[in-house]
């Protein structure tokens, strides 16, 4: 599909991008170019692909699930005006 000079100016519109008069004959073809590439990959058959949540076969490396500081909630509370059952209790803000 090939555009034209008049939807270069209507995309760059839509997108509050300025677009000289001496850079509209490039942007054309090198959108053309881009909608030309998309269509062709379009042809191709994938019903056999897996669908990949990323592109590269890795594991993230997470470290190991150990309690690494001490449970210190009443020290902290102590602070507090106003603590209930081990809640912080606030005033109500919205009726």
């Amino acid at each position: 599909m090939a555009l034209t000079k008049r939807d270069v100016e209507y995309i760059a519109h839509l997108a509050r991008l300025q677009v000289s008069d001496d850079e509209i004959a490039d942007t054309v073809a090198k959108l053309s170019s881009i909608i030309d590439l998309v269509a062709r990959l379009g042809e191709y058959d994938t019903s056999n692909v897996l669908p990949m949540a990323h592109p590269l076969a890795m594991t993230q490396r997470l470290r190991p699930d150990e309690v690494t500081e001490a449970d210190q909630r009443d020290l902290y509370q102590r602070n507090s005006q106003a603590v209930s059952h081990g809640f912080y209790l606030v005033p109500k803000v919205i009726e």
